[in-house]
């Protein structure tokens, strides 16, 4: 049964790169309104359990988690407004493993904050980020828009990063639903108000975009990170952390099979170095016992 849901949660969150592509390049939907369906239906899911057997605990928010959790939101709102953009400018392999930052961005947060790191956690930057200088060299000489693409989903990986941090701050005292509906709620909200500064469409969709919509939501977040949250509960979370990372060639594969997509030699070496680097990250963190007081954990599923 592990395996199974090992399987499907890789199956959910590595589609969510092609589906995204496929949806914006195929209807009338717009970037951020995937992001504000996916996150509302989102908040209402996880919302329902909250509201059936403890209403109460929405009302039991303190100012510090509700600050935590204003600070999740936005850079989850942002996260999203970067990475589904940049799923128009480049490729769907490239933006899927340089989101997937989001482990080394935290431990180089992590690094400013005090944090010492072992040996084995640097060397794992290295090479992860080593990864990202392979992919953007080769797409700076395939066009601008494509090292425009790879930028902002560096940048949604570095505000995926601090999304776990903040959220980290705010669960050390929230129940996981209360604070799930309120930082996707609030998320959804910021989301909103970026679509209309920037004018774009939340509705009006075609039945194929409304129907691409749903099948993000469902696949990536309530199957993909759903198989993963139970996986935690009896699997080694070093082991889940291994496994999300196949994320990265999952999407390359799908991208290739579904998007007839094609990328050079070394973009993928660079994917396969920074799926490595990640890796080593993880492993390397999770040797450090105990961990300080006031730190992440760097096995935090992804948000995509």
């Amino acid at each position: 049964m592990n395996f199974f849901l090992a399987a499907l949660g890789v199956l959910g969150v590595a589609s969510s790169g092609p589906l995204i592509a496929a949806t914006l390049g195929a209807t009338t939907v717009s970037a951020l309104a995937i992001a504000f369906w996916r996150n509302a239906i989102g908040a209402a899911v996880m919302a329902a359990p909250v509201l059936v057997t403890n209403p109460r605990q929405f009302g039991k928010v303190t100012p510090r988690e509700f600050r935590w959790s204003v600070l999740a939101a936005v850079a989850l709102a942002l996260h999203f407004a970067c990475f589904i953009t940049s799923l128009q400018l480049t490729s769907v392999a490239a933006a899927t493993a340089l989101v997937c930052l989001q482990s080394g961005w935290i431990a180089v947060f992590q690094l400013f904050r005090g944090v010492r790191h072992p040996w084995q956690v640097l060397v794992g930057l290295g090479m992860a980020f080593g990864g990202v200088v392979a992919i953007t060299g080769f797409d700076m000489g395939t066009s601008p828009e494509a090292l425009l693409g790879d930028l902002l989903a560096v940048a949604g990986g570095a505000l995926a990063g601090l999304y776990t941090l903040a959220g980290g701050k705010a669960r050390e005292t929230m129940g996981t639903g209360t604070y799930t509906t309120l930082c996707y709620g609030m998320c959804a909200a910021v989301v909103a108000l970026l679509a209309l500064f920037s004018k774009q469409p939340l509705v009006g969709f075609d039945a194929a975009g409304w129907l691409g919509i749903l099948a993000i939501t469902v696949c990536a977040q309530l199957v993909g990170h759903t198989a993963f949250n139970h996986l935690l509960a009896t699997m080694s979370p070093l082991l889940v952390s291994m496994i999300i990372l196949l994320e990265i060639p999952g999407a390359a594969l799908l991208a290739a099979v579904f998007l007839g997509e094609t990328l050079p030699g070394g973009t993928y070496a660079g994917l396969a170095l920074i799926m490595v680097g990640l890796a080593v990250v993880v492993a390397g963190q999770r040797r450090r016992r105990p961990l300080r007081a006031g730190t992440t954990r760097l096995a935090e599923l992804g948000t995509d």
